[in-house]
């Protein structure tokens, strides 16, 4: 749930996975990336939600 999360809205999902100065550092970077752009940077967020995710469960798993 949290990856499809990612791809809609990346700042939330990593404030979902424990990290709310990244997710609001994010937020801040991530809206004025997708009007300047037009939406061509949306693609490197979802990857930075989706790492963090992943680390998260790895941290999760190996506690």
């Amino acid at each position: 749930m949290n990856y499809l999360l990612a791809i809609l809205l990346p700042p939330l999902s990593i404030l979902l996975t424990g990290r709310p100065i990244i997710a609001i550092l994010t937020f801040l970077i991530w809206i004025p990336a997708l009007f300047f752009s037009g939406g061509l940077t949306h693609p490197m967020f979802i990857l930075l939600a989706w790492a963090l995710i992943f680390h998260a469960r790895e941290d999760r798993r190996s506690r």
